[in-house]
C-alpha cells in the first residue's frame, strides 16, 4: 500500500506527522473495504427494487384535492391529466401525489416514487439488508473524506 504522500507526490514536514497520517490513512482504507459478512448485492444495483411492502401501500395516504390545488392545474405525474376539485388521490410520503389507478400498479412493481425515488418499504428481507448495507457503505465513504480533510487542519 503506498503512502498518502507517494500518493499525492508531496513530502511530509516531520517524520513523527508522517506516521500519523500514514496510520490515520490505512485505518481508513480498512473500513471503507471491511465488509461485513458475504452477502452478494451485485443483482440489486443493476436492476428494479422489489415492489412496495402491501401494508405499506395500505396505508398511503388518500386525500382530496382542494379548489385550489385544482386552480393550480396540479396534474398526476404519470398519466398527466389534471386533478380535479374533490376528487381523492393517493399521497406518498414525499409530498408527491397520484391517481390510484396510476400509482398502485406502479407500487406493485418497484418500492419508489416515479418522480423522486423515495423508497417505500418492501417485504423482501435481502433487498431491505441491501438497503442497510448501502447506507453503511455511504457512511464508511463520508468517515473517509472527513478524516482525508481532517489531515491538514
Amino acid at each position: 500500500m503506498a503512502s498518502y504522500f507517494d500518493e499525492h507526490n508531496c513530502e511530509p514536514t516531520d517524520p513523527q506527522e508522517q506516521y500519523r497520517r500514514n496510520a490515520l490513512l490505512e485505518l481508513a482504507r480498512t473500513l471503507i473495504n471491511f465488509e461485513d459478512g458475504p452477502l452478494d448485492f451485485a443483482d440489486w444495483d443493476q436492476g428494479l427494487p422489489p415492489p412496495a411492502a402491501k401494508d405499506t401501500v395500505k396505508n398511503l395516504l388518500s386525500v382530496v384535492i382542494s379548489p385550489a390545488q385544482a386552480d393550480k392545474g396540479l396534474k398526476c405525474p404519470i398519466c398527466l391529466l389534471e386533478f380535479e376539485e374533490g376528487e381523492t388521490v393517493k399521497k406518498m410520503p414525499c409530498e408527491h401525489c397520484f391517481h390510484s389507478a396510476c400509482i398502485l400498479p406502479w407500487l406493485g412493481k418497484t418500492n419508489s416514487c416515479p418522480l423522486c425515488r423515495y423508497e417505500l418499504l418492501t417485504d423482501n428481507e435481502e433487498y431491505e439488508e441491501y438497503k442497510k448495507e448501502k447506507d453503511r457503505r455511504q457512511q464508511r465513504e463520508h468517515r473517509l473524506e472527513n478524516l482525508h480533510g481532517a489531515m491538514y487542519t
